[in-house]
């Protein structure tokens, strides 16, 4: 089903192809800002997928994401130029060929340092709002889930880990460092702190860092986003220092 275009100003237009961090005939790889929404979200603001217009072709194809980054999320999001390029990219999703990699700040320095967390999740919904919580095995609507934590660098502020998700649930990897006790620093849903080194989290300090795919055209793409000013700042403040 073809959707109409979208108009944008030129300011929208200006910053979404400021976000461009690789783009080839088959893959665009875009910088996401938090508090932009992937896709849908009932804030009634252009979405990230709406900026997708500013690459439309003169044919009215445009990209499409390929999945989706939580709205105060920060970091590098894939979307697909063609559509083999999205069904190429969808099945490597699918089949766990993709590998994300994400930065983020604690409050909890503790160990171990680095571990594997294999704990289901079941998504929920209270009133208008949806979170994931970790349930036993077993239980009804509970979804495999698995994630890795390895921490980069600690101070007696906190600490900066690498995060990667092996599966793709809502909230995973907040809700997974949460269930051991380190909630992500700005994560208001999942019990984060609101401040690290005296300084106050500006928004949920958790950003996708990069991403390694194969490509549609062989070989491997990988893309990394810089991390943002206020992220950088604070781990700054912790005396936490960021690769790169």
């Amino acid at each position: 089903m073809s959707r109409q275009p979208i108009a944008l100003s030129d300011a929208e237009v200006a910053a979404v192809r400021s976000w461009v961090v690789h783009e080839d005939a088959h893959v665009l790889a875009l910088n996401k800002p938090s508090g932009l929404s992937s896709q849908g979200g009932r804030i009634r603001a252009h979405t990230l997928d709406d900026l997708l217009w500013a690459f439309a072709r003169s044919n009215g194809k445009r990209p499409e994401l390929v999945h989706r980054l939580d709205r105060d999320t920060s970091g590098v999001i894939l979307a697909a130029r063609t559509k083999p390029a999205a069904g190429f990219l969808g099945k490597a999703l699918q089949g766990r060929r993709v590998r994300k990699t994400y930065l983020a700040l604690i409050e909890s320095a503790a160990e171990p340092r680095d571990g594997r967390i294999n704990q289901p999740l079941r998504r929920e919904e209270i009133g208008r709002e949806a979170y994931s919580r970790v349930v036993e095995p077993g239980a009804e609507g509970a979804q495999a889930s698995e994630s890795l934590y390895r921490t980069l660098a600690a101070s007696e502020a906190g600490a900066l880990v690498e995060l990667r998700p092996l599966t793709g649930r809502m909230h995973q990897l907040r809700v997974h460092m949460a269930s051991i006790g380190r909630p992500l620093v700005g994560d208001v849903r999942y019990g984060g702190a609101l401040t690290l080194a005296g300084r106050a989290a500006p928004r949920l300090m958790l950003h996708a860092w990069r991403i390694s795919a194969p490509h549609p055209e062989g070989g491997e793409l990988t893309a990394e986003a810089p991390v943002p000013d206020d992220m950088r700042a604070l781990a700054e403040a912790a005396g936490l220092s960021l690769p790169g």
